[in-house]
């Protein structure tokens, strides 16, 4: 039976937008409104979604906003990640609003309980009618967002454009599919299987399709022009959750509907991971924008979360469970994961640009001291995405290593072994990326006046980013037992070919199936990493002797130099040698990004969007009538 929760988490989100639209002349009040049910739908989310993972079965039923509900495991993940990010983002959201007070503030705050409300609605519908209008919604109400920053007009654009052509891909998909089953409803899509010719068209347009919503490359184009200009809590959410439903889109389809049943469709989503990671943090190297450097990143990731999905779908294809639930486990455990960190490193750029008004790294500096918590919170968002350990983008890259290692243990293809090259000089550039946003933000000395005069942000914000700075910890050191609920998906694709449940932990260990291949336990690595951190200060606080007390000005040591300005070092200094070497792939990133052969049609016309929208609502309209 369906949880009342998850009927008042809707119900809650549809009374946010109303606030925000009904209290026009009380302001204050209306964005209180906003912020606190968003709160509270996102609460009721979480709790809901955390009750299906706990008695580990799925949930039917029937709401009349969407008709057929099924929440599964994959369902269930899914409204995990939005619930964990909104809570996070409506915490922030009451003090950060004031950044737009007078500048469509309450509207920001309808649009993202709609937004909410909308991307809840696409992952618990069990029919292409609701789950069609949702994603829909999600595309408009992102599209408005994005449009309330005034300079944003060719962005937004550009934005519905390239969404726009998706949706039609994905409704050609689906009429497909339910023409062929004679139902919308996904019950019917399941058990109808089809031929492998139109199967295989089926795949190709969802993957084209919900890939324009994931953003890998070469669908990315929106991603690194749409995402810096929207508010940064609802930066968060696109990055963090809203392209997490492409992903969860391909899987629907892919998995549930078609039974990943050609052997190509798994390497071709591995190829495509792979290369939409490499390159993605290859162009984030390249920023000096930090908002535009974070949604490169997300490229790179939705690449790593691509790269466990083929493996699982190559699993599927070769009738092989434990590369199923292997495959799934590391791209579902780094699609959790990365909406967390990713949220969090969104948030608190956020917070540095309330107080400096400005995404130029080269002008920030010496935050750390100035704004200890938001440095802290950040710091761990970067240690999580560089997949340091014992944080948990460590542990998840460490699953799709291991699915890989296990691949190439077939023997059967060249793919899996370029691949984990591939993915670990994926891992390097983003340690280094990383290195630089933070030294170069956080750390020496402030390079604005603006750097050199803030304070920290108010305390909404700061619990925002550090609520999800504990999660990350939590999803590192708890990962041996979070593991096994997660891999669930996976076990229930395979239930049909094993009798025993696959081992992925036991106790507090990790192991990929196999314990002779490898084995990690995260709280081991953390308290021995707590050990080398703090043995040499207890040395030091027992045998120190006089010394000299710590310098607090006067300028750095250049090697007898004088010191100039110009010596410090800056965020394109950092990647200097890299881009030289790497410059004929930046040479070719325009025809690496389909997004500039749209530049023009968006461009053309203001109403090329709208004009879209058009065509795919006559196509929904047909596909319904068809069917």
């Amino acid at each position: 039976m369906l949880s009342p929760l998850v009927m008042a988490t809707l119900l809650l989100f549809l009374l946010g937008a109303a606030a925000g639209l009904l209290l026009q002349k009380l302001p204050a009040l209306a964005n209180r409104l906003n912020s606190g049910f968003a709160l509270l739908g996102s609460l009721a989310g979480l709790v809901a979604a955390i009750q299906i993972f706990a008695q580990g079965a799925p949930v039917d039923g029937q709401l009349w906003l969407l008709g057929s509900v099924h929440l599964d495991m994959l369902a269930a993940l899914m409204l995990l990640v939005i619930s964990t990010v909104g809570v996070a983002v409506a915490l922030y959201s009451f003090a950060y609003i004031r950044e737009y007070q007078g500048k469509g503030d309450m509207a920001i705050g309808a649009l993202m309980n709609l937004f909410l409300f909308a991307m809840v609605g696409m992952v618990l519908a069990d029919n292409a009618l609701g789950f069609l209008l949702c994603y829909e919604l999600v595309t408009l109400t992102t599209y408005w967002l994005v449009k309330t920053n005034p300079d944003a007009a060719k962005q937004s654009r550009l934005y519905l454009v390239m969404n726009h052509i998706g949706m039609a891909l994905v409704l050609i998909a689906f009429w497909l599919l339910c023409r062929e089953s004679g139902s919308l409803e996904f019950a019917a899509l399941r058990e109808h299987h089809l031929a492998g010719g139109l199967a295989s068209l089926v795949f190709l347009l969802s993957f084209c399709g919900f890939g324009l919503r994931a953003g890998f490359v070469p669908l990315h184009g929106w991603l690194p022009v749409a995402e810096p200009v929207a508010p940064s809590h609802i930066s968060a959410l696109m990055s963090g959750v809203m392209v997490k439903l492409g992903l969860f889109g391909i899987l629907r389809v892919s998995i549930d509907f078609l039974g990943a049943s050609q052997l190509w469709w798994g390497y071709m989503v591995l190829i495509f991971g792979a290369c939409s990671a490499v390159l993605g943090v290859l162009f984030a190297l390249a920023e000096h924008d930090l908002k535009r450097l974070l949604a490169y990143h997300t490229v790179e990731n939705i690449g790593i979360i691509l790269m466990g999905m083929g493996i699982g779908m190559i699993g599927i294809a070769n009738q092989q469970p434990a590369l199923v639930v292997l495959g799934l486990l590391g791209a579902l455990y780094h699609l959790l994961n990365h909406a967390i960190f990713k949220s969090l490193l969104f948030m608190g750029t956020g917070s540095v640009m309330f107080r400096l008004h400005t995404r130029d790294m080269d002008k920030m500096g010496g935050l750390a001291k100035l704004m200890p918590w938001t440095a802290l919170a950040f710091l761990i968002g970067a240690m999580a995405i560089s997949a340091l350990p014992p944080l948990n983008g460590f542990v998840s890259e460490w699953f799709i290593y291991q699915s890989l290692l296990s691949m190439t243990k077939l023997g059967t293809s060249v793919v899996a072994p370029l691949a984990v090259v591939m993915l670990a000089v994926t891992g390097a550039m983003a340690v280094m990326c990383f290195v630089k946003v933070y030294g170069i933000c956080f750390c020496g000395a402030p390079r604005s006046e603006k750097a050199s005069h803030t304070r920290e942000v108010p305390g909404a914000m700061v619990a925002g980013t550090l609520l999800l700075a504990a999660v990350c910890l939590v999803l590192g050191l708890g990962a041996p037992w979070i593991a096994p609920h997660i891999a669930s998906y996976g076990q229930a694709l395979v239930s049909t070919q094993v009798t025993s449940q696959i081992s992925v932990a036991t106790g507090a260990t990790l192991l990929p199936l196999d314990s002779s291949q490898a084995i990690l336990s995260p709280p081991v690595i953390a308290i021995t990493l707590l050990g080398l951190f703090l043995i040499p200060l207890l040395v030091l606080a027992i045998f120190k002797g006089p010394k000299l007390g710590r310098r607090h000005a006067g300028t750095p040591w250049a090697c007898g130099y004088a010191y100039e300005e110009r010596m410090s070092l800056t965020s394109g200094g950092v990647t200097h040698t890299l881009r030289q070497l790497c410059a004929p792939l930046y040479r070719k990133q325009p025809q690496l990004d389909l997004a500039s052969a749209l530049h023009g049609v968006s461009d053309a016309s203001g109403n090329t969007g709208w004009l879209l929208h058009g065509l795919v609502l006559a196509l929904f309209i047909l596909m319904a009538v068809g069917v």
